[in-house]
């Protein structure tokens, strides 16, 4: 226990409420988390409510091993609810739960819940210890599971409860795997209270509290308060030969290769040259107006919580050589000498396995090994391309944000916004089209404004309002950007090389940022000149790279007419946002 009265009087209550045998409280040293994988590891077996396993200590040494129930593997968007006292709060795009009824409601379901079962209280922060970025949490579980992915996601313990002192700011986080029935599986933010409830869950993205529930929705809320923006975004820095580095936050929909631009290799003939790239986040960043003017950005977090399949020497390397120690496996297959393999590793299949349900597997079985969802959890720290400023308290200044979706017409390789208001429409209107990797129709336009639509703890109406108030409260904001990776040819072919080639890109939006190079005004936005792209070392033609940057009218007629149907869904949308649209289409009538 420590001296915060407000933590020990919240912890009693919920105590009181769940139940448990015992309770410990974490104190953030290697010691007691030595105890708890001892703990985790002593079944000798792995059963799906918790239990751990160690993976080869020559080969994986200090990684674990977990699987999850089978029908707990994801996130759960539709039991996920934003609970305030009115709906309009929470907006046209969230679940809502009015705030007494979701209290009641699972208050039911956390009542004994913890019976012969130990309650861990785990006091944490997001963001640099004492950095005014930085918000401290409690959460609570009754999973272990959940305290050794905290201590890898977070700074937590001692040094936690140092930087909250006497303070009563904290998130209050309660967490508990329950009988890990759907049926009685909730996800409950209540921003109004600072308060996170979740319960019937035991994997990460629904139970590590301090991620997306606290990082994106809670923070979301008290950014809009406090004046600061919680984004979902990455934050990588581009270092010149002379040692110059400039800083860029992105935001992607899922499976636009957000990690892979954070870990992004540069291309051989720029690395002779001196180039490097630095990951500071793969997926949230907090900003805020330095006394510079500028936006500076930190990485809330102290680790990646990254998708296995798919991560490979080739499509990432640096995320591979991240989780070679100390990391915690999710749903991914395992061995025969216990070592781990997934789908899409790059190293062939083993002639045995155990697939992520706990069932023999051999290569020539239809089931996948490992859950398209399986994970790896990894210290930031240990990613060979981390960032010397990734926990500089004073956070980065970022010098362009950069939206970004998968379209295989539409949307040109780069283009810059005419200002910030027109830069956030670009953000509010961003979308994806469905891949073979999704379930349903390929090809539907799916829209994720800012990459934020699960993830806003409010009307998202009002959150684009308080982009374009951020924007007229920085005095030197960064310029904003679109880019699309994913154009194809007429044979469904991707055309732009993509990885590590984005530099090229990138090089461009920066010498766009600092004044270099002239652009071609287009109707929706600044065009690079095909010739300010540098090609050399690929495939591509001065002619293709014309057709990746083209605008085809057609295509964009449609485009106007869809994302009015989209801007129609919030009630709350800024006059602004009407007005660059007005805008945009008329200046599509008249190509």
């Amino acid at each position: 226990m420590y001296k915060n009265v407000y933590v020990n009087e919240w912890v009693e209550q919920m105590a009181k409420m769940t139940q448990p045998d015992s309770i410990v409280w974490i104190d953030g040293s290697e010691e007691q988390a030595e105890k708890l994988r001892q703990e985790a590891c002593k079944t000798g077996e792995l059963v799906s409510t918790g239990e751990m396993m160690e993976l080869n200590s020559e080969k994986l040494p200090g990684c674990l091993y977990h699987r999850t129930a089978e029908n707990d593997v994801a996130r759960v968007e539709h039991l996920t609810f934003i609970c305030t006292s009115k709906k309009e709060d929470a907006g046209p795009t969230n679940n809502w739960m009015e705030k007494s009824a979701a209290y009641a409601k699972l208050g039911t379901l956390f009542e004994g819940c913890m019976k012969g079962r130990t309650m861990y209280v785990i006091p944490y922060i997001m963001g640099p210890a004492f950095s005014e970025f930085s918000k401290v949490g409690i959460e609570i579980t009754d999973s272990i599971y959940v305290v050794l992915n905290m201590r890898i996601m977070t700074r937590m313990g001692k040094v936690a409860m140092d930087m909250l002192g006497d303070s009563p700011n904290f998130v209050k986080g309660l967490h508990s795997k329950g009988e890990l029935d759907p049926e009685k599986r909730f996800i409950c933010h209540f921003p109004e209270d600072n308060a996170i409830w979740s319960i019937g869950s035991g994997y990460g993205g629904n139970v590590l509290l301090g991620k997306k529930c606290f990082a994106l929705r809670i923070a979301s809320w008290l950014g809009r308060k406090e004046g600061w923006m919680a984004e979902h975004m990455l934050i990588l820095g581009v270092e010149d030969p002379s040692g110059n580095i400039q800083y860029v936050s992105a935001a992607f929909p899922s499976a636009c290769g957000k990690t892979n631009l954070a870990m992004l290799i540069p291309p051989e003939k720029y690395r002779e040259k001196g180039y490097k790239v630095w990951t500071v986040g793969d997926d949230i960043a907090w900003l805020r107006i330095g006394p510079d003017g500028r936006l500076w950005a930190v990485n809330p977090e102290a680790g990646f919580f990254g998708v296995a399949p798919g991560t490979s020497m080739k499509s990432n390397p640096n995320a591979l050589l991240t989780c070679q120690k100390n990391t915690i496996f999710t749903n991914v297959a395992l061995t025969p000498e216990k070592t781990v393999w997934w789908e899409g590793m790059g190293v062939p299949a083993p002639a045995h396995a155990i697939d992520w349900k706990g069932n023999e597997w051999t290569p020539d079985m239809s089931t996948k090994a490992a859950h398209p969802n399986s994970r790896f959890t990894a210290p930031a720290n240990q990613c060979p391309c981390i960032s010397k400023e990734w926990e500089n308290p004073a956070g980065v200044p970022i010098t362009a944000m950069i939206f970004g979706g998968r379209r295989a017409k539409v949307a040109p390789l780069v283009y810059q916004s005419f200002s910030w208001e027109h830069g956030v429409f670009v953000g509010a209107t961003m979308a994806s089209e469905t891949t073979a990797a999704a379930t349903g129709a390929v090809g539907v336009v799916r829209r994720d404004p800012m990459a934020m639509l699960p993830f806003c703890g409010y009307n998202m109406g009002e959150y684009f309002q308080h982009w374009l108030e951020m924007g007229k409260k920085i005095p030197n904001p960064p310029k904003i950007f679109n880019v699309n990776w994913f154009r194809v040819d007429e044979e469904g072919h991707f055309i732009w090389p993509g990885f590590g080639d984005n530099l090229r890109v990138l090089l461009w939006i920066l010498a766009r940022c600092n004044n270099e190079v002239d652009a071609v005004e287009s109707p929706i936005g600044y065009l690079p000149k095909p010739e300010d792209i540098d090609l050399e070392g690929t495939e591509i033609t001065p002619e293709v790279l014309k057709g990746l940057l083209s605008i085809d009218k057609e295509a964009w007629t449609q485009e106007v007419e869809d994302q009015k149907t989209h801007l129609e869904r919030f009630e709350k949308l800024p006059k602004e946002l009407w007005e660059q649209y007005n805008a945009l289409a008329a200046r599509i009538a008249k190509m």
